[in-house]
């Protein structure tokens, strides 16, 4: 019994943590990227082996940028959710990101 207590308060619950991971090409890396024939075949790769929750492309500030919802199951998946890009010469930005129910979740546990 004292045991299985023990491993309760001690055992860390994991749990997958949402991110928008954002990619920023500049003007000349874009080009670059865009050109390249695998360029697609490349995103849709990266889409469907992260399992992105969503995906969109837009220019931001002038240059191209990728927004991807991700759930990264342990921090040791960043460098490998990065390093496809930064081989292309692009910023990578990762941002925690919450649904409604993660904020509702979060707020309930704060006394007013």
């Amino acid at each position: 019994m004292r045991d299985d207590l023990l491993n309760r308060i001690f055992t860390v619950k994991r749990t997958t943590m949402r991110f928008i991971v954002r990619i920023i090409f500049p003007t000349e890396t874009g080009n670059k990227a865009v050109s390249d024939p695998n360029f697609l075949k490349n995103i849709q790769g990266f889409i469907e082996n992260n399992k992105a929750e969503a995906a969109y492309f837009s220019p931001l500030n002038g240059e191209r940028s990728a927004i991807f919802i991700v759930d990264v199951p342990t921090v040791d998946r960043v460098p490998a959710i990065a390093e496809p890009f930064f081989r292309m010469g692009a910023r990578v930005e990762f941002h925690p990101a919450m649904n409604f129910e993660d904020l509702k979740k979060g707020l309930s546990g704060i006394s007013q």
